[in-house]
This record gives structure tokens, C-alpha cells and sequence, in this order.
């Protein structure tokens, strides 16, 4: 009984293949590639040089900026540095009045943000 499918319907088998192959070309033609889609969140932070900080993200990537550009962290004493804790998705320290959050860290607030603003 199937062969009398094949035989009466060939035209509408090869469209819906074709479709489908079609559909999947397409699809891993516009697939976004990066981190296009990755909410970043930080993994952990070191100071393997002075007068910068590295940010490791839970994704892989690793972003090293100065402390300078932090003038809170900066106030934090340097043996003090490695005792952060995470907390509302941002990074801080005892010492430290501000909480540093990933937007801070890769400057675009509207992608990154801890909180969604209306």
C-alpha cells in the first residue's frame, strides 16, 4: 500500500523534501554566531597585574581593564582585593560602598542590565 503513495503523490514528496532541505540551509545560513545570544555573568575576578583587574565570565571570556577606571575599587586595599563576594550580579568587596555589575564592566547597559528599566 505504501508504493501507491510514492506512485500517486511523488510531486508533493519532493516538495516537502525540498522544503525541509531548504529550511535547514537557511537555518545554518543566519545562525548568529559569538556571544549573540549569552547573557554574560562573572565567574570569577583576579589582579594579575598592577594597576588592572581580570574578569573571567562564566562563557569563556576574560576581560582585563584597569583599576583606575573604578575609583571605588580602587580605594580597596590590595591585600583585601582577593576576598570579593558576589552579590545582586555584580562583584563587591567589605571595604567597598559600591557593587561593580557586568554592564559596568562591558559598558552597555541596555544589553546587560542587572535590572530591566521600563
Amino acid at each position: 500500500m505504501s508504493g501507491k503513495i510514492f506512485t500517486i503523490m511523488p510531486k508533493v514528496l519532493i516538495y516537502i523534501t525540498a522544503k525541509i532541505i531548504w529550511h535547514q540551509t537557511l537555518k545554518t545560513m543566519f545562525t548568529p554566531e559569538g556571544y549573540f545570544n549569552i547573557t554574560p555573568k562573572i565567574k570569577s575576578i583576579s589582579f594579575p597585574k598592577r594597576g588592572y583587574f581580570q574578569v573571567a565570565l562564566e562563557d569563556g571570556r576574560i576581560i582585563i581593564m584597569p583599576v583606575s577606571a573604578f575609583p571605588s575599587l580602587k580605594k580597596v586595599p590590595v591585600k583585601e582585593r582577593q576576598n570579593y563576594y558576589f552579590i545582586g550580579g555584580g562583584v563587591s568587596w567589605d571595604s567597598c560602598p559600591e557593587v561593580i555589575h557586568i554592564e559596568q564592566i562591558l559598558g552597555n547597559f541596555q544589553n546587560y542590565a542587572h535590572e530591566k528599566t521600563a
